[in-house]
């Protein structure tokens, strides 16, 4: 894929499906921005999307 529609892509993901997600502000307010992050990108479907779209990238 082209490097702009990879982006724009991830991009598309993360407004759809990450803005405002509860499960990321449960997490930053419990646990702390890190562990929320760290969530997101290991244990989210949608954050291991995003993680997959982005080594395309590499």
């Amino acid at each position: 894929m082209e490097r702009k529609k990879v982006i724009q892509e991830a991009e598309s993901i993360m407004e759809t499906y990450c803005k405002g997600c509860f499960l990321h502000q449960h997490h930053k307010e419990e646990k702390g921005r890190r562990f929320a992050h760290r969530f997101c990108i290991t244990q989210c479907t949608v954050g291991k999307k995003i993680k997959s779209i982005g080594k395309e990238l590499c």
